[in-house]
């Protein structure tokens, strides 16, 4: 077994298929197929099982698809670290994450950590079920993952990051129809559009309805989350989502409000024992400083009299003309 070896049978994992590895490695197929058998051999049993022209991962190959992970982020890390321990220059980061994360706030932190690392590469495997998040974690096959908290776990390391604050979000022209804040029990009776039975953010919501004596009245569900918004803003019925991911529907005329009393879902991330590598290790600790001013840009503006949702407005508008600033530097060295 060699390096390369395992840098080709997980190509083929990753591109569903050993041509569309070859083309993604810039290599000949045959001779990534070759290398595919030698290490097939050397373990002495098969990776894939090959259907027609397709090929599925045998419960050998799962078993190796984890621990070959690991080994060539170690081999990654160890490289970066003899060329350069200050500085993240290159590498990949796996993370896992519930499906409900995955738009906010992880493709917020992601998209700026690159801006900032442009040679780093995330792959990013999503899940309805927190315990296939933890799976991922454990197997090695991700570094990271992004959960619901509290998290409980005696064999992974385990943080909470932030209560993520919900929002109403009603359709334009809806101003007049909702005090600001929106008790909790006067929805009942309210057309809801709710994501898919079974989801965290679901789950979540429809708990805490009842506990104050509401019956969701669910008109739409949707498997996509990014329908969420668009439903609402058509017209007919209202939705419960994070207060980033509300903000944009509030520039295409969404009406929000706030909750009473305010509803919130934590946020947390889990790792395994052993020390993430350094350019896991460093999107980690620049997610937690991303929230951070965040929490602490929101909170001032709210100290100067301005709702949660003004204020978060506010500090996000704030974020975007500094990226885009840094977009355009970027774009001028090009």
């Amino acid at each position: 077994m060699d390096l390369r070896q395992l840098e080709y049978f997980l190509a083929v994992v990753d591109h569903g298929g050993v041509n569309k590895a070859a083309v993604a490695l810039r290599v000949a197929q045959p001779s990534l197929s070759q290398a595919v058998r030698k290490l097939e051999k050397g373990l002495g049993t098969e990776l894939f099982h090959r259907v027609g022209r397709r090929v599925v991962l045998s419960p050998a190959g799962e078993a190796l698809v984890g621990p070959a992970r690991m080994i060539l982020r170690e081999v990654d890390a160890a490289h970066n670290a003899v060329r350069d321990v200050s500085e993240v220059r290159t590498g990949r980061i796996d993370i896992s994450s519930l499906s409900d994360l995955s738009t906010d706030p992880l493709s917020v932190w992601v998209a700026r950590f690159r801006s900032l690392h442009p040679h780093i590469k995330f792959r990013i495997e999503e899940r309805d079920d927190p315990a296939e998040v933890a799976a991922l974690v454990k197997s090695g096959a991700c570094e990271l993952g992004f959960l619901p908290a509290p998290v409980s776990s005696t064999d992974l390391e385990a943080e909470r990051l932030v209560d993520q604050r919900l929002v109403l979000v009603s359709p334009p022209g809806t101003e007049e129809r909702w005090p600001d804040p929106v008790p909790i029990g006067s929805l009942s009776g309210t057309p809801f559009v709710l994501g898919e039975r079974g989801t965290a953010m679901r789950d979540h919501i429809e708990k805490t309805l009842r506990s104050h004596g509401v019956e969701p009245r669910i008109v739409v569900e949707v498997r996509q989350r990014g329908a969420v918004l668009p439903m609402v803003l058509a017209g007919g019925a209202v939705a419960i989502v994070p207060l980033r991911v509300a903000l944009d529907a509030r520039y295409r005329g969404g009406v929000l409000r706030e909750l009473s009393p305010g509803l919130s879902m934590g946020i947390g991330v889990i790792s395994r024992r052993a020390e993430p590598t350094g350019a896991a290790s460093r999107f980690l600790a620049f997610s937690k400083q991303s929230l951070n001013e965040w929490v602490r840009a929101i909170d001032r503006h709210m100290s100067e009299g301005d709702s949660l949702i003004d204020a978060a407005a506010r500090t996000a508008q704030s974020v975007d003309r500094r990226v885009r600033r840094a977009n355009l530097g970027a774009s001028t060295l090009e």
